[in-house]
């Protein structure tokens, strides 16, 4: 092997916290990642006029430009059951199929495990969901408030039973966005 093969070793990525100032660059790897309408989404209404769960939103970057994102929001069941969504999440073009996301997810879900919540609900697609455990088995008596495939509704249990005989419409809850937050209008 020629000895520069190894001299440009791939960027680092940094997988922080959310900040503030993150909120621009976000928002447009979202809207290249999902579309203008993403806003119409049946999980944006669990998230409309709501912070992301406490320590719950990522922000992935490299050479400081960010190349990822990943939230999770504070959700409860018809049955008054706390739980969180995750979502969305967004990695950069260039990085897709790198292990990125998944590395986010898992993060995220370790994390959110050691501050005491107990389940994941998602909409996406499920063989690449389910490699971090997430099923269709614990969803059969959620609805979202809006259309969803239900073969796209999934949920993790972080701990065993959370969501066993779960039922009802998913709600808002948690922390509201302050009144003066910037919001995005759906296309």
């Amino acid at each position: 092997m020629h000895p520069s093969a190894h001299s440009q070793a791939a960027a680092e990525i940094l997988i922080r916290d959310e900040v503030p100032r993150d909120g621009f660059a976000r928002e447009i790897l979202l809207d290249k990642a999902f579309g203008l309408n993403r806003h119409r989404k049946s999980s944006e209404r669990l998230r409309e006029g709501r912070l992301p769960a406490e320590g719950l939103a990522f922000t992935a970057l490299r050479d400081n430009v960010l190349v990822g994102t990943l939230r999770l929001w504070d959700i409860e069941t018809g049955d008054g059951r706390k739980a969180l969504l995750l979502g969305p999440i967004a990695i950069s073009p260039t990085l897709r199929s790198k292990g990125l996301g998944g590395q986010m997810i898992r993060m995220a879900l370790e994390k959110a495990a050691a501050l005491g919540h107990e389940a994941v609900i998602l909409v996406g697609d499920e063989p690449y969901y389910r490699r971090f455990g997430f099923a269709r088995t614990q969803m059969a008596g959620l609805d979202m408030p809006g259309p969803v495939d239900p073969a796209r509704f999934l949920g993790i249990e972080l701990r065993e039973g959370a969501l066993e005989g779960a039922f009802g419409l998913l709600r808002p809850a948690g922390r509201p966005a302050p009144a003066d937050a910037p919001r995005r209008k759906a296309a």
